[in-house]
């Protein structure tokens, strides 16, 4: 391993988490792991591109170094980002899956138990297929989550990452509230966030901002389109700050005029969700638990709003499509998975549907502590704009 300035964590960070999965795959009787998920990549070994739609994957045996496949452009970002050493690249006419299998020959590894992640999202099955009939000496067995077993408690390090990624969330979302008034435009509050986000040092996020207003409010995950914003109406901002690919997040929600008296419930219930979730979080508690005490506080909404989702998720590493971790821990119903030191949510207790046509969003990303929680933010959660 290459200890350097380009490195995102101390290197005893990189060897930490590259022991631990060994552990694993030990205990899974893995020879060998090909990982291929990009926030696997970087939790592993800091490497980040956003050509991660092309082929590429560390491959770690279980006593030998490691070393890395991947596009030639993208090899670029080894060398300066990452502790790996040994790289194989392909070029635009080259054969990702063949170059996979020279590289694990050169290693004496082609006939060894191999994990490799099933459900990447950019390793598709029409290349599985075609490693599975390439390595035929080879054992394959999907490792799925291998990784993420290490990802979902949080280092100090990725606790410090997150708290500048908040810095960037908290200054874009200050910026976006302020910005909203009738008769300015989406883009308007939109260019604001981002100036915002990345004047505090904020880096490119995994999602754009969300940026809705009146009855676009209720359209799931849109954001931004140029509509003028007009008097009396919901204004929806969601922003997820980003610092070295860990992300945190928060929603907030504003009303251009006096809020009727459904919007003043809606954010009563919702405040004291939030509050009720965060007095609540400690070690031992599931999240399905953690979710019940949102969904109970919500049920007495009387005007028409629901939690249509889950009330929160994990957080922290991200590459587009989606800022979040729910895919290794969501805050559902029956979710029996123990809350433990370190996990870090994004906690989303909201209301949607309020008359037919409103919402009510304020969010919090919290740290799990050893005796409750702490928040990355210090804005309070509140109806803006009244």
């Amino acid at each position: 391993m290459r200890d350097h300035e380009g490195l995102s964590f101390p290197i005893d960070e990189y060897e930490r988490r590259l022991r631990e999965l060994r552990e694993r795959m030990a205990e899974r009787q893995l020879d060998v792991v090909m990982i291929t998920d990009p926030e696997n990549l970087l939790y592993l070994t800091g490497y980040q591109t956003t050509g991660y739609s092309y082929f590429q994957a560390l491959i770690v045996p279980q006593d030998e170094e490691p070393f890395m496949v991947s596009r030639l452009l993208e090899d670029s970002n080894i060398l300066p980002r990452t502790w790996v050493e040994s790289t194989f690249p392909y070029n635009d006419t080259g054969d990702a899956i063949q170059t996979v299998w020279h590289a694990l020959v050169e290693n004496g590894l082609a006939d060894k138990c191999i994990g490799y992640e099933k459900n990447s999202y950019f390793f598709p099955a029409y290349q599985q297929d075609r490693m599975q009939a390439t390595l035929y000496e080879a054992n394959l067995i999907d490792c799925s989550g291998l990784v993420e077993e290490g990802r979902i408690i949080k280092s100090e390090a990725e606790i410090d990452a997150m708290r500048k990624a908040a810095s960037a969330t908290e200054a874009a979302m200050q910026a976006g509230l302020a910005a909203v008034a009738e008769g300015v435009t989406e883009n308007d509050v939109a260019a604001e966030i981002h100036h915002a986000m990345y004047k505090a040092g904020g880096e490119y996020p995994a999602v754009a901002p969300y940026v809705t207003s009146g009855p676009r409010c209720l359209i799931g995950h849109a954001t931004w389109e140029g509509r003028t914003i007009q008097a009396n109406e919901c204004v929806f901002l969601e922003i997820g700050g980003c610092w070295r690919r860990y992300h945190t997040a928060m929603m907030r929600t504003a009303f251009t005029g006096d809020p009727p008296a459904s919007m003043l419930e809606g954010e009563q219930l919702v405040v004291e969700a939030l509050h009720a979730m965060k007095e609540h979080v400690r070690p031992g508690l599931t999240a399905g638990e953690l979710d019940g005490i949102a969904r109970n506080i919500l049920s007495r909404n009387t005007s028409g709003g629901t939690l249509v989702t889950r009330a929160g998720y994990s957080i922290g590493i991200a590459f587009a499509p989606s800022w979040d971790e729910g895919y290794i821990l969501s805050l559902k119903p029956g979710e029996n998975t123990v809350l433990r030191p370190n996990m870090t949510f994004h906690l989303i207790p909201w209301l949607y549907g309020i008359d037919g046509d409103k919402l009510v969003a304020l969010s919090d990303t919290v740290r799990v502590t050893e005796r409750g929680c702490e928040s990355f933010f210090g804005m309070e959660p509140r109806l803006y704009g009244k």
